[in-house]
């Protein structure tokens, strides 16, 4: 008997080039777990009524590891039907949620924008549920950005749990690292209220970021790598000016995990 997808279908809305910068991160850290896997397969969860973000995922990964093979999961069978004409070598797409009905466990599966609508509650549940279908080694990567993604936030995970969060923008529009507040994953979204840890942190970038406005004369990139810099001396980081010089920072869970459930 054909199981009933799991979940509910998203908004669809989406944009060529919405996830480059968590696409870039993906590549970037979880390359090599991919060059070791045997068969490393990627999904791409809830793409959306427009199939770009697979098809870029595709070619981002591929430039880590040649092999890559990426499954676009919808739970919306029209959506599956309209993206159907773009499959090719190594792109699928498949009727589904958030079981991941694929034959095998995958390396990766990339959950973005998919669960803003559901209640906070849920989150660990399903986080729980996409972890478990995780091949050895795999990553769940689940966030947030904005429409043209300019500001982004994640969670990445292993099959053990939440590992980091990552913080990503566009450095040339960026007022304030709080701004970012707005696209924080569901998890954290409602704890960007003092007492939380992740305020904290924002509170801090934040500080850190004016303190740093000498080196805006040298450019943003250059003032982002200060503040994550000096935000290093008490919030545990886990990237250094390699990713800052893209406009990322990267914290581990147990720093920003909610103060109260």
């Amino acid at each position: 008997m054909h199981q009933r997808p799991i979940g509910t279908a998203t908004r669809g809305t989406t944009n060529p080039n919405r996830l480059r910068r968590m696409d870039r991160w993906i590549a970037a850290t979880h390359g090599p777990a991919l060059r070791h896997s045997d068969s490393p397969v990627a999904v791409d969860l809830g793409y959306g009524a427009a199939p770009w973000t697979a098809v870029e995922l595709l070619e981002r990964l591929r430039a880590a590891e040649p092999r890559t093979a990426v499954v676009g999961v919808e739970i919306d069978p029209a959506r599956v039907a309209a993206a159907r004409p773009y499959e090719r070598e190594g792109l699928t797409f498949m009727h589904g949620g958030f079981e991941i009905p694929t034959a095998g466990r995958p390396a990766l599966i990339r959950a973005a924008n998919v669960l803003r609508q559901y209640d906070e509650g849920e989150v660990t549940a399903v986080w729980r549920r996409l972890c478990a279908r995780l091949a050895p080694g795999g990553l769940l990567v689940e966030g947030t950005c904005d429409e043209i993604g300019r500001r982004h936030v994640w969670v990445a995970l292993g099959p053990e749990g939440p590992r980091t969060v990552t913080f990503a923008t566009r450095l040339g529009s960026l007022q304030h690292p709080s701004d970012l507040a707005e696209r924080l994953p569901k998890a954290l979204i409602h704890r960007n209220v003092p007492g939380e840890p992740v305020h904290a942190f924002l509170r801090d970038l934040d500080r850190a970021w004016a303190t740093a406005s000498p080196y805006a004369s040298l450019g943003a990139r250059q003032r982002w790598i200060a503040a994550a810099r000096a935000v290093s001396a008490d919030w545990p980081l886990t990237d250094g000016v390699r990713r800052w010089r893209q406009g990322e920072i990267t914290v581990r869970w147990s720093a920003l995990r909610p103060a109260t459930t």
